[in-house]
């Protein structure tokens, strides 16, 4: 039997694709799964920042319709640039087992967040992690910066940026950690939370593709489909996106088999915020109810400039 999985071009959007390919025919072994490279017009458009041409769907929509028309079996992707919404006729096959989900500054000099020089240049396409880094050091100069991570790495290097900011999990998984060393500062929850599926990756299917949703199942991870559940639902209740600083972490209590979440909404200079979290069982009422909470204690406000 064989499956075809679509993916970007990128070093981080292949790995990513022949890990859960190599996951499945490990478990199915008279399984092959082969590769086709789609450039999404995320991949073409490196001169404007995301929101300015479209936010998450720019990166999945060649992929998705590949889908719908049967060209391919299921796609790969990091969760964090999904949308909320599947497009109809399309589902989350599987979610694997998450990697690290923080954030991580990394600088040619090893700086740290805080020691970086008063008015840095920093880099990044993200109005979450701006608005963090700015609500810590309202000094630092905010860059735009897009491209893979190799294009951004190389950015760094020749020097048009002091320090970027990267997730932690992409850096690990093309093993840039060992190689980077101390000029990587993995970020705390308390310096950056992360956005709603960040270190997460997602397989996605035909609804109605029965026998490819069998198969998925192999490498599904019930712990991280629910934390993620629980985040993208915080976003989905504000109403957010790709354009405003909304981040959200979750993980489970052991001692309670209960699902934490902390969600954030934040200003896009970072001189407001709105911190919320809360425990429950059930994932996606644990996330309306925090947006929920979130949007009385001011979030509206925020979001709403």
């Amino acid at each position: 039997m064989k499956l075809t999985f679509a993916t970007r071009p990128s070093k981080l959007a292949r790995w990513q694709t022949t890990h859960v390919m190599r996951a499945l025919e490990i478990v199915h072994p008279d399984l092959t799964c082969i590769e086709e490279v789609f450039v999404t017009k995320g991949d073409k458009v490196l001169d404007k920042p995301l929101p300015m041409i479209g936010g998450k769907g720019l990166f999945t929509e060649e992929l998705e319709a590949a889908l719908l028309d049967g060209r391919v079996d299921a796609a790969v992707h990091s969760l964090k640039d999904l949308p909320t919404e599947n497009p109809a006729g399309l589902t989350l096959g599987a979610i694997p087992l998450r990697a690290d989900v923080r954030d991580a500054l990394v600088s040619s000099e090893a700086y740290t967040l805080e020691s970086l020089p008063k008015n840095a240049r920093v880099g990044t396409s993200s109005p979450r992690r701006a608005a963090q880094l700015l609500a810590q050091r309202p000094d630092l100069q905010i860059a735009d910066i897009r491209g893979n991570v190799d294009t951004r790495l190389r950015k760094l290097l020749e020097g048009q940026y002091d320090a970027v900011v990267f997730a932690a999990a992409g850096l690990i998984r093309l093993s840039l950690d060992a190689e980077l060393g101390n000029r990587m500062q993995i970020l705390s929850f308390d310096e950056m939370l992360p956005a709603p599926g960040q270190g997460a990756m997602a397989v996605q299917c035909r609804a109605d593709a029965n026998v490819t949703l069998g198969l998925l199942t192999a490498i599904e991870h019930l712990l991280t489909r629910n934390a993620v559940t629980a985040e993208r639902a915080f976003l989905n209740g504000l109403g957010g996106g790709c354009a405003v600083p909304v981040a959200a972490c979750g993980d489970f209590r052991p001692e309670t088999s209960d699902l934490r979440l902390t969600g954030l909404v934040s200003s896009p200079d970072g001189k407001k915020e709105v911190r919320v979290s809360g425990e429950g069982k059930d994932a996606i009422e644990l996330g309306k109810r925090l947006a929920e909470e979130a949007l009385a204690q001011g979030a509206a406000r925020i979001l709403n400039g």
